[in-house]
């Protein structure tokens, strides 16, 4: 696959009542080595429409924004699909959460990296889950990593298949590495691909949250695109405490009782539907699997055997 000729660079952004959306946006245009070359689609699910702030940031004119009240809202993965509607030609594809940090030059970082992945694929994906970085009196701190391994996302030991079940839960692991890692699964909040990808794996508005990340890595692989992890990344990402309640959770407060479709259900929809595409008739359509790879080819790589609801890893116990 060949890109256009100008190397610009889309970044998708689905922002739900976060207050680090425009830290991100000034954040990710100050530290590119090529700023004229951004392109930034913001959805933002606020209660205040933020068209001014936008308007008022010095790179305006590279934003485009959709609010959302958030009572209208149905999701991250409704909420990303519409972000991928703001894509309009650029050579590639970011998407990142509203809540990430850049290093300096991040930008010619993953071009560089995706060039040289590309004499290794046709249709290379690079996505891990990021390191971490927190705000300390306002001001951000990261560590790096090392360069020494890749984080492998493998599924999480406390979650199996079920025959009714097919949503996993996936973590991060490490690999000893001396090149990036081929791997099975994506990262929501670091995925950068050629811009073709928005048209070929198009997102499916009708998941919610669990099984966002695995629908879109397993149609990616059967649409001929291949997952690699990087032994390092240019974004960090500020998580939130896991077990902790945020308002900025979607399935949160009152707002959620007051929407037409409750998390609750939209939880249950997005189930079956990835039922549907992993252990049933694939889901034909624009949403479904590919023709170019087989869910039998996706287990061999993968360990991850949905016909069989069985999980093996092919990496041999390496990972730590």
């Amino acid at each position: 696959m060949t890109p256009p000729s100008s190397p610009t660079i889309f970044i998708s952004i689905a922002s739900y009542l976060d207050s680090m959306l425009f830290f991100t946006l000034n954040d990710a245009v100050a530290k590119a080595a090529r700023p004229e070359l951004l392109s930034l689609g913001v959805v933002g699910q606020h209660l205040e429409d933020q068209r001014a702030a936008i308007a008022a940031l010095p790179f305006a004119r590279r934003v485009r924004y959709v609010h959302l009240h958030p009572q209208d809202t149905l999701g991250v993965s409704w909420a990303r699909s519409t972000a991928f509607s703001l894509y309009d030609g650029e050579a590639f594809l970011l998407q990142v959460d509203s809540h990430t940090l850049f290093e300096p030059g991040w930008d010619e970082q993953l071009r560089s990296l995706h060039a040289t992945l590309g004499e290794r694929s046709a249709k290379p994906i690079i996505s891990t889950y990021p390191y971490r970085f927190d705000m300390v009196d306002g001001k951000p701190q990261y560590t790096p990593g090392e360069g020494r391994t890749a984080l492998v996302l493998r599924p999480h030991p406390e979650k199996n298949l079920t025959p009714g079940d097919a949503v996993l839960r996936f973590m991060a692991r490490h690999l000893f590495t001396s090149e990036p890692v081929m791997g099975c699964h994506v990262s929501a909040g670091f995925l950068f691909a050629a811009g073709s990808f928005v048209e070929e794996v198009p997102y499916d508005p009708w998941l919610y949250f669990h099984g966002e990340e695995q629908s879109l890595a397993v149609r990616a692989f059967t649409h001929g695109w291949d997952i690699f992890h990087p032994l390092t990344t240019p974004v960090y990402h500020l998580y939130k405490t896991e077990g902790t309640p945020y308002e900025t959770h979607h399935w949160h407060g009152e707002l959620d009782a007051r929407r037409a479709f409750t998390s609750h259900y939209l939880t249950e929809r997005a189930k079956l539907r990835l039922n549907r595409l992993l252990m049933g008739d694939g889901l034909p359509g624009a949403y479904g699997l590919g023709t170019v790879r087989s869910m039998a080819q996706y287990a061999e790589l993968s360990g991850i055997d949905y016909a069989r609801q069985t999980i093996s890893d092919p990496f041999g116990g390496q990972l730590y």
